[in-house]
Formats: structure tokens, sequence, C-alpha cells
């Protein structure tokens, strides 16, 4: 799966599953082409909906044939996916118990030169108001395909945040993945990074390189999902080290750095509190560039990780 775009293994994953499973379904809001599912349409044509541009519609789509026992996949682009459709996901979809899988493609600034009206850096912080709703992001080939096959058996909403592009691949293959639980990717005894998705995981893996120079030993977990966050791995580790950084493509507020300092905040008066930084967007509206160049307009890399854990680090002496 070598730099393997991540919407084709998306949608030969799904292709895959169908084959077996005459529940899986895919529902589209004219971006077929966009999100990869065309291949899918070629083998299911019966089994592919295209709701025209209406994305509301789209989950209602959904949400019906989930009514009929269907488990439809729903896919838009994520500024679409979360503000534009939220209110018909949480009540026909969420709160109704339905299997739906809202997708919600190019999260933030992989958005790139769709710009800022497309970039969404607060999906997951909208998708966070839904009680109990499964939030997922994975960060390479072999973790999408592994939780896309996670959520088709899931029995209920989730929504999946999806980077189309081409990505390098992380983990091995045949590696076991479930929903919920988070991977250790380094160890290192002296700070935790925390990073989610296809963009800040590699980044927060270069950050651990550029730490290991100075002579600091990083750990590097990645999340995967949101929620349920792996609550027990992360402290583990951010008691072990005492310092813990998120990173994370979206605002800094209300998605993983925000479900991680609740979390450590949250301790026992008695406990050891680590310290905690958050690598994310501060409180800006997207742009129009090259993914690289967003990077480093919102601090979106491995240097910026890099440093936050040297300043806590000196900090702490």
């Amino acid at each position: 799966m070598a730099n393997k775009e991540m919407r084709a293994v998306y949608a030969e994953t799904l292709i895959e599953l169908a084959r077996t499973d005459d529940r899986i379904m895919v529902v589209e809001a004219d971006l077929m082409k966009a999100t990869g599912t065309t291949a899918f349409k070629a083998v299911f044509p019966d089994r592919a909906v295209d709701a025209g541009v209406a994305e509301a519609d789209m989950v209602g789509v959904a949400a019906g044939l989930a009514s009929e026992g269907k488990r439809p996949f729903a896919a838009t682009f994520g500024c679409f996916a979360s503000r534009r459709a939220f209110d018909q996901f949480f009540l026909s979809c969420a709160y109704a118990q339905l299997a739906v899988k809202l997708v919600g493609t190019d999260p933030g600034v992989s958005a790139a030169f769709n710009g800022g009206t497309h970039m969404p850096f607060e999906d997951l912080a909208i998708m966070r108001t839904v009680p109990g709703l499964p939030i997922v992001e994975p960060s390479d080939p072999v973790s999408l395909a592994a939780l896309v096959r996670e959520l088709a058996a899931y029995d209920g909403p989730a929504y999946v945040r999806l980077h189309r592009k081409g990505v390098a691949p992380i983990y091995p293959e045949g590696e076991l993945f479930k929903l919920g639980k988070g991977k250790v990717l380094r160890e290192g005894k002296d700070a935790l990074i925390v990073a989610l998705g296809a963009i800040m995981v590699p980044e927060a893996l270069r950050a651990a390189e550029l730490l290991k120079a100075q002579g600091i030993e990083a750990a590097v977990i990645d999340a995967l999902s949101l929620r349920p966050l792996d609550s027990e791995l992360i402290l583990a580790y951010a008691r072990a080290t005492g310092i813990v950084v998120t990173a994370e493509n979206h605002q800094a507020e209300g998605g993983l750095g925000s479900a991680v300092a609740e979390l450590l905040a949250e301790l026992p008066a008695r406990s050891v509190h680590p310290r905690l930084a958050r690598i994310g967007v501060q409180g800006l509206f997207g742009e129009v560039g090259t993914q690289d160049w967003l990077q480093k307009r919102f601090g979106l890399t491995a240097e910026a990780i890099a440093a936050r854990v040297e300043t806590l680090a000196a900090e702490r002496k």
C-alpha cells in the first residue's frame, strides 16, 4: 500500500465488504469521483446512490436505507458533512441510532486549494457534541481499511474523517485494530506526543526524531479515534513522562487536545498532573494554499511539535 490514495483504499475496502454483505451501500452528494466511490458504483451500480448537491438530503437518504436494514456509508467534504448536514445527521441518524457511517473527506489543511470555505477545522468539535458517537480518523491505508471493516460491523452511527490523498503506510499489512484503541508507535520516557490523522501522525514521528537529537526521548501514540478515546493508554504514558503534547489537523479547541485536557483535568487531586500543550489551529479560518504551506501557516509541523515539547521540558527543569 505504499503511498496509495486513501480514497482508493476506502472504496476497495467497501467493495470487498459488499461482496459478502448485501447491506453495504454508498451514498454521495455529487462527489463519487472525489471520494473514489466510482469504483464501487462500477461493481455495485444498484447499491450506489447519488443524492446530488444536497448534503442534508444525502443524510436523509442514508437514514432511510439504514432504517430498512442497510449499512450505508455516506460521504461528502468534511465541511458539508459536519456544518451543513449536522441537524439531519444528529436527528435522523444519531438520535435514531441508525447504522449510518458519515464520512467527512478532505479534513483540515488537506482541503488545500478548495480554501477556507471547504477547510473543516471544527468538524471534530461539532461531532463530539453528539452523545456516544464514535469518531474515527485513520492515519494510513492499513488503519483505514481495518477501521472501515470495524465500522461496517458496528451497529450504530459513526463519523469518519477521511484523508483522500496518497499516504505512506505506517503499519504493516495485517496489523490488528480495534475501535477505541490507540497504537504506540514509539517508546519514550521524557514526553508523550498524542497525534491524530494522516497528516499529524507522521509529523509527530518526525518531531520525535528531532527531539532525540536534543536528548529528549518522546513516546508517540496514534490516537486513531477521538471517541472512544483510549484513555487508559494515554494516561499510562502521560503519568510516566509528565509531559503531553497533542497534535491534530483541527482547531486546538474542541478536538483531540480538548479531549485529552478533559481527561487530565479530571485526574484525582492527589495524582500527578502532567503538563499539557495542544498543537492545532489557533482560532483561525482556513485559507488557500498548498498543504505544505498551510501546515506551516497554521503551525501543524514536526518543528512546532518539537518546540512545544522542548519548552515544557525546560520549564519542568
